[in-house]
């Protein structure tokens, strides 16, 4: 295990009994100097190769002299990051070839698009994946202008790069993505190169902890290569300017070994970069064998390197009187080359040239032979790794069947059950059913028990690889739950990771903080959004989101845990991707959740109760009714055989309860009304099927809600959202009772109460809008404002809800 951190002196002097088998080297150097050479010039390429992306898309191969035509009359990209990057992938290929080894790799600043595009195209996978952009002139050409142009490519990272999982739009989930994806793939090492802007985040500077989860027996392992070039946009970065002693401290600290490669010289800097990743990949060999062949138990301290280079290495050292390589000059693009500045052209030729093309391709534009064969073969080539198209490698779930674990309900609302609590059984099944194929997990933040998912810990563990005290629950250096960390950017980076890699698992989250991964949700479903567009990219499993611990039940956390927002922030992105289930009971939960977990290619979001709650429908009610995903109560409803006079409408688990306690009132007291009872599941479905696929046609929508009724809708979220999703439908008297930012530590039919959503002001809402209701009307509008009142004095008095209210029992029909 190292403890020391290795010097360029230091590492110069290992040997390589693999390399030195065809022809010793000189000082026990790791690379003999023709594959120095030739490393060297494959830098050269990779580099060129990205500055042509960057800049052109006329004469690739500076066969005439460059001129303003050559040049896009946009150029927007970012070459600071990219010489590094470049030759992190060179070196990679290197060991990938002589160890034999499967690995693929992450971008963290995944702005350095031009580096890996680059290097996929060298190494032939782009033109595999991307016929039309062959490996000659007119290849390269293609290659050049597609990038950051218009009907082209993004300048990031992003899906249409083979190779990729991760989008290089958003800084800080590089490193919980790789190690998501490393999680129950012994074979595999990811390459995570990490920038130190990125590693600036709350999230970056949280997922060096991610060491402590993985098990070196069962999991394979992450390599984090951080790369300091010093600056971001126009500001240096900390982790670059703070002391080398105390960098490495902090590394040291998070429980990382890591190795220094520092430098400009490009020789000395290939050798040093050689020596050190072969030290790092022996390191991670041996600590897996350890672990799977000698039964050690002590966790590893990982390698991981840190690349100390200039910003934008190789590039114009100085333009118009501004140094540009080694500053935060470099960072986007270095030369404006454009009519304001034509005296720039001869520059970009000069800097294209310096890396002399002329060596490194044909004159068909090919890269030449004895370079070509640096990189992997086959799917041992990055860019074509199968673990970074995960449907390629996507096995269907062994499902338990969900009615084994239906509630019995003899009649509506008879029993009350915790929805999530028998939700955990059935994940329990799922959980046995699969630990062989080692294809399905369980993450939140330190919430699975919590949320009532604790039956899952029936058959498996919490992965957990530090130190251990007796009275620890459910702990194991192997598991199928990560929650033991109380990060929701971290178990929602793990979980793509693991997704995108060809897995299953779902999220469980208090509703309230799940808001804290809003943009990374939103990251994954645009990457998804892309991916549907290309057909080279496989389904993947859907990412489900189960959200507990709701705004209507937060009895003693109050107005900080009191927030549904994510709904609609969900509803945002593309209608082909988002799906939302609010299941009214638990087996219509089971329903909702079996069908999510066989899903592909959708981000579901669940939310469910955890507290007791009346079941209203047997498994087989359940079933029809989530399939429809929208419907008439029968059961609960009176208008049979007449026209409504109002539609009473509900969605989500606490508004179905008030709406049909409000329904018995009305009934008790106004007999004559007839009411329709409807209940929403598929939030989806109240969208137009012409914006949403899950939607209502007009003609369907109207025979659920009629065209001129009243609709007194309680709707589990904020209102306002129920309002734009049936902004363009013909019934425009819809009075929508929900969350309207109003909570305290209070008791559940009081957090109610502050929001209208309450039986009471549901009565209410419905005696203002119905007309010819008379006196009757007027007298129970009066009672119920009376409720209100004693409701009031009677939770400041004794701390709990009204009897009435506690005990409140469905009764049949009037």
């Amino acid at each position: 295990m190292p403890t020391d951190v290795l010097t360029t002196e230091d590492l110069l002097h290992e040997t390589s009994d693999d390399l030195a088998k065809e022809e010793s080297l000189p000082g026990g150097a790791t690379l003999t100097p023709d594959l120095l050479r030739r490393m060297n010039a494959y830098w050269r390429a990779a580099n060129y190769v990205s500055v042509g992306q960057i800049y052109l898309y006329e004469n690739p191969l500076l066969k005439e002299p460059l001129k303003l035509e050559h040049v896009k009359p946009l150029v927007v990209s970012h070459w600071g990051t990219t010489p590094g990057q470049n030759f992190i992938y060179v070196h990679l290929n290197r060991v990938i070839k002589k160890y034999d080894l499967n690995i693929f790799y992450i971008a963290g600043p995944g702005h350095g698009g031009p580096a890996i595009v680059g290097n996929v195209y060298l190494e032939g996978t782009w033109s595999e994946v991307y016929p039309n952009v062959t490996q000659d002139e007119l290849g390269l050409k293609k290659l050049f202008k597609q990038f950051s142009f218009p009907g082209g490519i993004s300048s990031h990272v992003a899906p249409t790069t083979p190779g990729s999982i991760h989008e290089g739009g958003e800084l800080g989930y590089s490193l919980s993505h790789a190690f998501g994806a490393a999680f129950d793939n012994p074979d595999l090492i990811v390459a995570c190169v990490i920038g130190d802007g990125e590693a600036e985040t709350g999230s970056l500077a949280t997922s060096w902890q991610s060491n402590k989860f993985l098990d070196p027996r069962t999991d394979g392992a992450v390599l984090p290569i951080l790369h300091l070039n010093g600056y971001k946009i126009s500001n240096p970065t900390v982790l670059a300017r703070i002391e080398h002693e105390e960098l490495d401290q902090f590394l040291r600290g998070c429980g990382w070994a890591p190795y220094f490669v520092e430098g400009d010289d490009a020789e000395k800097m290939h050798e040093l970069m050689a020596a050190t990743i072969d030290k790092a990949i022996e390191d991670i060999h041996q600590f897996q064998d350890n672990a799977r062949n000698n039964n050690e138990t002590t966790r590893p301290r990982w390698p991981m390197i840190v690349l100390k280079s200039p910003k934008g290495w190789t590039g114009p050292k100085v333009v118009d009187g501004f140094q540009i390589e080694g500053t935060f000059r470099a960072h986007q693009v270095p030369l404006l080359v454009d009519p304001a500045h034509p005296d720039h052209v001869k520059l970009l030729e000069a800097w294209m040239k310096s890396y002399k093309p002329e060596e490194l391709f044909d004159e068909n534009g090919r890269l030449l032979a004895e370079l070509a064969e640096l990189a992997p073969k086959g799917n041992r080539r990055m860019g074509a790794n199968p673990h970074a198209n995960g449907g390629l490698l996507l096995r269907d779930l062994e499902m338990p069947d969900f009615h084994d674990h239906a509630v019995t309900v003899n009649s509506p609302g008879a029993v009350e059950v915790e929805d999530t609590l028998v939700l955990g059984s059935f994940l329990r099944d799922v959980a046995r059913l699969n630990q062989g194929k080692r294809n399905f997990r369980v993450f939140g933040p330190d919430e699975t028990v919590s949320n009532l998912l604790q039956a899952v810990f029936e058959v498996t563990n919490r992965q957990w690889d530090a130190r251990e005290f007796s009275n620890d629950e459910f702990l194991a250096p192997e598991g199928r739950v990560l929650d033991s960390m109380l990060s929701e950017n971290q178990c929602e980076g793990w979980l793509e990771g693991y997704l995108l890699t060809g897995r299953h698992g779902l999220f469980n989250s208090y509703e309230a903080f799940i808001r804290i991964v809003d943009s990374m949700f939103s990251q994954h479903a645009k990457w998804l959004k892309v991916c549907r567009e290309l057909p080279w990219r496989r389904d993947i499993s859907s990412l489900n989101y189960l959200l507990a611990s709701h705004v209507w039940q937060q009895d003693h956390n109050g107005f900080t845990h009191q927030d549904p927002g994510f709904l609609d922030h969900v509803i945002n992105k593309k209608a082909d991707i988002v799906r939302c289930y609010l299941p009214a009971d638990a087996n219509c939960l089971l329903s909702v959740f079996d069908h999510c977990l066989r899903s592909r290619n959708y981000v579901n979001v669940v939310v469910a109760g955890k507290h007791a709650l009346p079941q209203w429908l047997t498994m087989d009610q359940a079933v029809v009714h989530c399939t429809e995903g929208a419907g008439i109560w029968q059961w609960a409803s009176n208008d049979q055989n007449n026209e409504p006079d109002v539609v009473m409408a509900c969605c989500g688990d606490t508004p179905t309860l008030e709406i049909l306690a409000a329904v018995s009132i009305l009934r008790e007291h106004l007999p004559a009304l007839k009411m329709r009872v409807v209940n929403v599941v598929d939030l989806m479905k109240l969208q137009p099927s012409t914006e949403h696929p899950h939607g209502l046609t007009e003609r369907d929508y109207d025979s659920l809600f009629t065209k001129d009724k009243h609709i007194i809708f309680g709707f589990h979220g904020y209102p306002w959202l129920i309002h734009r999703v049936t902004y363009a439908r013909t019934n425009r008297n819809l009075h929508v009772r929900g969350y309207k930012e109003e909570g305290t530590i209070t008791t559940p039919f009081d957090m109610r109460v502050q929001n209208d959503l309450d039986r009471f002001h549901l009565v209410m809402d419905v005696v203002d809008r119905v007309p010819n209701l008379g006196s009757k009307g007027d007298y129970l509008k009066q009672q119920m404002q009376d409720k209100l009142i004693e409701h009031k004095h009677y939770i400041n008095a004794h701390g709990q809800d009204m009897p009435e209210i506690r005990n409140w029992k469905w009764s049949a029909a009037k």
